[in-house]
């Protein structure tokens, strides 16, 4: 066969019933359990697509399924584009017999073909390249194994009667890669001539050698109940932080009077507005939006929409608050800036301060609040406006 193998694909199989886990699964195959956001079987699928060389995927599911899970392959393949060609079919009553459906889906020019357990979704690109590499290097079948640290003792019935050397055993893993032409003639003596296997390496040992390149151990099958706590994630804090800007234009007689922090600011300056026009909370709310993502304010309240006319910005302020902590972002600190010429914010920023403090839920060290000008340059140099900027850290768990 030429080399390299330009044109490999990958068996995912997903067609066993799992019984060993029904119970502790709540009846949930073991194919189909989520692991982070996505089933077993598509964890496999995205790190198979990261290899170079691999050109698609056939998916091997109980017969009953395969309509259902061809549907659900179309989301996941719109949501999420592998670069892939896929196919999907029907599995069989054994393993091998599921492997052999899947074969019959290669196309024609497939050259190498690697079988996976999708109860292993834990396997790595690495190891995945390594198995290519060793065709590639000549071999016509691979397979990745691992040392075994136990003793191990042959037995029959309640009786010792073995102790091998475990110098020279193996505990195999998948994917096991080979050229296809060797491996479906391997299926078909073996259906020829009633060879019962557990894996496909032990078909080709009987008609081709078998080489072995290191596993890894974190490539471990969800077999078992206690295996399903390899499932669960674990959740890490991490801090997010928010950036928000705003800016007003000052106004005339009838606009808006000047509100800062949710502190009115007593003289003759007024605010062009929709809502209250406070620059600062504005800044803040969409600060806090950014903590978790969640767009800024214009979008949640309009300035066009006559439900926010006149609008108390705390309120606003509120109901971000309120949209963060439904996000799982838990405010932890807070720092504001008044960009301004006039007024002299001075005498108002230990007022404005506690109110941010009130407003936040949060203790004096956790909010700055402080105000400049920009040496009258620009619009607030000139006067005609007032803008600030704010920064807020939060902690979520992921």
């Amino acid at each position: 066969m030429d080399r390299p193998l330009n044109n490999t694909w990958g068996v995912i199989l997903a067609a066993g019933s799992g019984s060993r886990l029904t119970d502790a699964s709540g009846g949930v195959r073991k194919q189909y359990l989520e692991y982070k956001g996505a089933p077993l079987f598509w964890h496999s699928a995205r790190t198979f697509s990261r290899v170079a060389g691999v050109k698609g995927l056939v998916f091997v599911f109980p017969e009953e399924d395969v309509k259902q899970m061809e549907k659900r392959l179309r989301l996941f393949f719109k949501g999420e584009e592998l670069g892939v060609r896929w196919k999907i079919c029907a599995g069989g009553a054994r393993r091998q017999d599921s492997v052999h459906c899947g074969l019959k889906e290669l196309p024609r020019d497939c050259q190498a073909v690697l079988v996976h357990d999708s109860a292993r979704p834990f396997v790595s690109a690495t190891l995945i390249t390594s198995l290519l590499d060793a065709l590639n290097d000549g071999a016509r079948g691979v397979i990745p194994a691992v040392a075994v640290t136990d003793t191990i003792k042959r037995v029959e019935g309640d009786v010792v009667v073995e102790t091998p050397d475990r110098s020279q055993l193996r505990g195999v893993q998948t994917p096991q890669a080979f050229e296809v032409p060797l491996l479906m003639e391997a299926h078909e003596r073996a259906t020829a001539e009633g060879w019962e296997v557990t894996d496909d390496a032990s078909m080709v040992e009987r008609i081709a050698s078998v080489t072995v390149v290191p596993g890894e151990q974190a490539n471990v099958k969800i077999t078992n109940p206690e295996d399903l706590q390899r499932l669960e994630e674990a959740k890490v804090t991490v801090p997010c932080v928010g950036w928000g800007y705003d800016v007003h234009k000052f106004g005339g007689e009838g606009d808006r009077p000047l509100v800062l922090g949710g502190v009115p600011i007593a003289g003759p300056l007024t605010i062009v507005a929709h809502s209250d026009g406070d620059v600062l909370l504005h800044a803040l709310a969409d600060a806090v939006l950014g903590t978790f993502g969640g767009g800024d304010i214009g979008t949640h309240f309009p300035d066009n929409d006559p439900a926010f006319a006149g609008a108390d910005s705390s309120v606003l302020l509120k109901e971000t608050l309120l949209m963060a902590q439904k996000a799982g972002a838990r405010i932890v600190h807070a720092d504001l800036t008044v960009i301004t010429q006039v007024p002299r914010l001075a005498p108002h920023a230990k007022q404005i301060a506690k109110n941010l403090c009130r407003l936040l839920g949060l203790q004096s060290h956790q909010v700055n609040f402080k105000a400049t000008t920009e040496e009258k340059l620009g619009f607030t140099g000139a006067k005609k406006g007032i803008k600030a900027v704010a920064t807020v850290t939060a902690l979520r768990e992921l």
